[in-house]
């Protein structure tokens, strides 16, 4: 390595000196108390197993529909603890992991998943702000930035396709120039800005949020409980937990990563390990040398892609780029740390912001996503109806779990809707095979989409295939 090179890289470790290995959005000082554990027996009409946002919005739009449904909510370990207080923070209107994704699976339903989308996210803030829930929700949009020349590009003619399929609604193509009077980044070449189908928010402060407003209709809350497992009892299901059990007419999965209790729906998922850093609050000097006066998200457009935002005192969050799949579909609480991650990442967010020389890193943290084959939630019964699942978000389920909710509500009514009349709701991605070929086809899958950045986004053989086969692994 040249002297400047290490040294550049002296740098950016001393930058990670004091970053403490937490999530920063956990680290709220107004984190609530956990509510107490089951202990005995109890009843329901519904019960949601998991406390992160699928089964938070589950519970709550359960009690708007019927609000004398009797609802438990079991949580194995604390409300948003997990990926629902770890994440970037980015509220999507997709339903479908981004346009690109969407339009290639499901071509003939893409305006209709997109009107859903946008519906899903409108009714998201309205419930945000029914409720009070203070998540510091800022509806700025998200730039989709290119950082090498054929980037920008396929950026370009991307939009043009976008405008052709009357798909480009409040979407607008910025060149070099006019990204950079965006968000001032030497890498910029040029950008997409959707100025409406992405808010941010605090991730944490969300799921404690959802968790009152459901405690405020009259939801069952039970934290530190974790639901062991599940069976036909009568006419309707039952769940033993440590201490006690639960009986309910009907019961809704929200246990993303964590083992499905459903058993044959664990083979559509894997977890994946991802990572971010957050600095110090900006100084007005810092903020005003990178502009991101519109406080959008922003996310580049490499295979291996990094995600950053702004939070409410001005911190960025850098995130994404390593997807740290391990052997056997692990997971475990020492993998949330992972320091020759957090050095790669510092390296590029210095590359990308150079004017920033001198940001510390206060927190870095990671965690695992529940991604599929399709890279967008699936859905589906079981016990004649009396049990629903939704899985498989991919690292984009801030807002599509609010519609999922909703597809699960509607699949135990055994209701036709809209929704649930959808090929995505329908129908489900190919499953992952078993070890250790899940773990090499992941491997090379990532060691193919590092070197199509490397050689101007071209796909080797093994990629080409995998699309053919609609399959993939999201970096």
């Amino acid at each position: 390595m040249a002297p400047s090179a290490m040294s550049r890289q002296a740098d950016w470790t001393k930058s990670l000196s004091e970053a403490q290995p937490v999530p920063y959005w956990l680290e709220d000082p107004g984190k609530p108390h956990p509510e107490p554990a089951l202990t005995g027996a109890d009843t329901c009409d519904l019960l949601v197993v998991g406390g992160g946002y699928s089964g938070l919005w589950t519970a709550l739009n359960a009690k708007e529909r019927d609000p004398g449904r009797d609802v438990v909510l079991l949580e194995g370990h604390e409300v948003g603890w997990a990926a629902s207080g770890r994440n970037g923070g980015f509220c999507a209107a997709s339903l479908t992991h981004g346009l690109p994704n969407g339009l290639a699976r499901w071509p003939e339903e893409i305006h209709q998943l997109q009107e859903l989308g946008r519906r899903n996210l409108d009714g998201f803030e309205a419930a945000v702000a029914r409720h009070g829930i203070d998540c510091e929700f800022e509806r700025t949009g998200e730039i989709d930035v290119a950082t090498e020349t054929y980037q920008a590009w396929e950026l370009r003619d991307w939009h043009k396709e976008l405008e052709q399929k009357g798909l480009a609604d409040d979407i607008e193509f910025l060149d070099a120039d006019a990204v950079r009077a965006q968000v001032a980044s030497p890498t910029f070449e040029a950008g997409l800005w959707d100025r409406r189908g992405v808010a941010m928010l605090h991730p944490a402060k969300l799921a404690w949020g959802l968790k009152q407003a459901c405690l405020a209709l009259g939801v069952r809350v039970y934290e530190h409980t974790p639901a062991l497992d599940l069976k036909a009892y009568g006419a309707g299901m039952a769940v033993r937990t440590p201490y006690g059990s639960v009986r309910a007419r009907r019961v809704a999965l929200g246990t993303n990563i964590f083992p499905n209790l459903v058993k044959r729906v664990r083979a559509y998922t894997v977890p994946v390990y991802d990572y971010a850093l957050m600095t110090e609050p900006l100084t007005a000097e810092q903020l005003g040398a990178i502009g991101w006066k519109n406080r959008q998200g922003l996310g580049d457009s490499a295979n291996q892609f990094h995600y950053f935002r702004l939070s409410a005192d001005n911190r960025v969050l850098w995130g994404g780029y390593d997807a740290i799949h391990h052997y056997g579909g692990r997971v475990r609480r020492e993998y949330d740390d992972r320091p020759e991650t957090y050095a790669k990442l510092a390296g590029h967010f210095f590359t990308c912001f150079p004017q920033l020389e001198g940001v510390r890193f206060t927190h870095a943290w990671g965690g695992a996503i529940d991604t599929c084959s399709r890279f967008s939630a699936f859905f589906g019964t079981a016990h004649q109806g009396r049990v629903a699942y939704a899985a498989g978000y991919t690292g984009l389920g801030v807002g599509a779990t609010r519609f999922g909710a909703d597809v699960m509500l509607d699949l135990l009514a055994g209701e036709e809707t809209e929704r649930t009349r959808l090929e995505m709701v329908r129908k489900k991605p190919l499953p992952f095979p078993p070890e250790p070929f899940a773990w090499t086809g992941i491997a090379l899958t990532k060691w193919s989409l590092a070197r199509a950045d490397a050689h101007g986004g071209r796909r080797n053989l093994w990629l080409r295939a995998m699309d053919r086969m609609g399959l993939g692994f999201d970096s």
